[in-house]
């Protein structure tokens, strides 16, 4: 069998077993290995090619290349997709679609049907819907979102999903119309009561999981995500405390911010955020990587808040982007370290306090700081006004320092 390869795929690809049917490569090739997988239309293979995975995808004539093609625009936007490889003719009119097998990555099946990833299965909903959030962003049209279209992995302690397959996906202007962005959630609706109606059908969903309501919860939070991320702030100086206000409403989603850009515009600085579902020891997890310090998870998350803040006000002092490690450091630096010296004597009384059995008073530093931020946040509104950490530390220990 004679092929074809678009965009020339590394000469070891050309040593794979082209003339026989896909589904017959397991029997005939040891470079086919079983990995997780979910319900495909299409045959799908996956192989080691030196040492590197690769998912191949069997379909008919015209429908790899048109899908090879928005893949790479999705890919060229950063948008959430599978990594698009390459594209194999072969001389019976089919083609195989070749795509870099995302690590790490689960089928919906999985998550739903292992038990070591029960905390998982909520965690699922929300990244759906921040998914086709950030695909519609992007002017990404899926036209068959689906549990089993995506890939789900977790990464550093979050859920993220991943679209991996785009046979009827285009992009239009962004961000997407509303029409198109209903039609897309009402497809998903459809499709995704289907994926667990057939695992309910194998007795594969956990007792009392109510799927029939899920499609809705993802339809809800996908609204509820949209609004919070298209709502248009503008940021004047002075008033970087409506990152932590817009940062703040995620968190109640059941989102965190990973980035928080401030971009010019004639009114001023515009908010931008990026947006990741978070896992309950994310925030933990990552203020440790990023300070070494060790905090509870709700701490964590005001901390981390506290640094994307500083961070996108150092971009927009700076005028260019600004890594997390650098904003971290100088957030340790400049601004943590000076205020806990300053909470310090008010922790070591409240402690020598508890100790005379007043278990009431929270003698922690860390929760003073963040008592502390959340007291600037507050005066910072009624003020329309950044405060400052100084003016907040002053009016907290006034207030507050026994």
């Amino acid at each position: 069998m004679t092929t074809f390869f678009i965009d020339p795929l590394p000469e070891t690809f050309k040593h794979l077993p082209w003339d026989l049917a896909l589904e017959t490569w397991p029997a005939r090739t040891p470079q086919v290995v079983e990995l997780p997988r979910g319900v495909s239309r299409h045959t799908v293979t996956f192989v080691n090619v030196d040492g590197a995975l690769y998912a191949l995808k069997c379909m008919p004539a015209g429908f790899g290349q048109t899908e090879l093609a928005v893949l790479r625009q999705a890919e060229a936007l950063r948008l959430p997709v599978v990594s698009a490889f390459g594209l194999v003719l072969l001389n019976d009119g089919t083609e195989v679609l070749v795509t870099r097998y995302l690590e790490r990555s689960l089928p919906y099946r999985s998550v739903f049907m292992g038990s070591a990833l029960v905390r998982y299965r909520q965690s699922l909903v929300d990244a759906m819907a921040g998914l086709l959030v950030r695909l519609h962003l992007g002017g990404f049209f899926w036209g068959d979102c689906s549990l089993s279209n995506t890939l789900f992995r977790r990464d550093a302690g979050i859920l993220q999903a991943y679209l991996v397959d785009a046979e009827c996906a285009a992009f239009f202007a962004a961000p997407l119309a509303p029409d198109l962005r209903l039609r897309d959630l009402e497809v998903m609706e459809q499709n995704v009561q289907l994926d667990l109606s057939e695992l309910a059908a194998d007795n594969c969903l956990p007792e009392g999981f109510n799927y029939y309501d899920t499609s809705a919860v993802i339809r809800r939070k996908y609204h509820q995500l949209w609004d919070v991320v298209n709502k248009l702030e503008i940021v004047q100086p002075g008033e970087t405390y409506r990152i932590t206000e817009r940062i703040r409403q995620l968190n109640q989603l059941g989102f965190s911010a990973r980035d928080a850009q401030l971009v010019p515009s004639p009114l001023g600085d515009q908010l931008r955020l990026k947006i990741s579902v978070a896992d309950r020891n994310y925030h933990r997890d990552q203020i440790s990587d990023l300070t070494g310090m060790q905090v509870e998870e709700m701490q964590a998350r005001t901390l981390m808040n506290e640094i994307e803040e500083q961070r996108a006000r150092l971009a927009r002092e700076r005028g260019q982007a600004v890594p997390l490690d650098a904003a971290a450091f100088f957030w340790q630096e400049q601004i943590f370290k000076p205020l806990m010296s300053a909470l310090t004597p008010l922790a070591e009384k409240r402690q020598s306090r508890q100790n005379e059995a007043d278990p009431v008073l929270n003698a922690d530093p860390t929760e003073l700081y963040c008592q502390v931020l959340e007291h600037k946040w507050f005066l910072s509104e009624r003020a329309h006004m950044d405060v400052g950490h100084q003016v907040a530390l002053d009016d907290y220990l006034r207030q507050f320092g026994e």
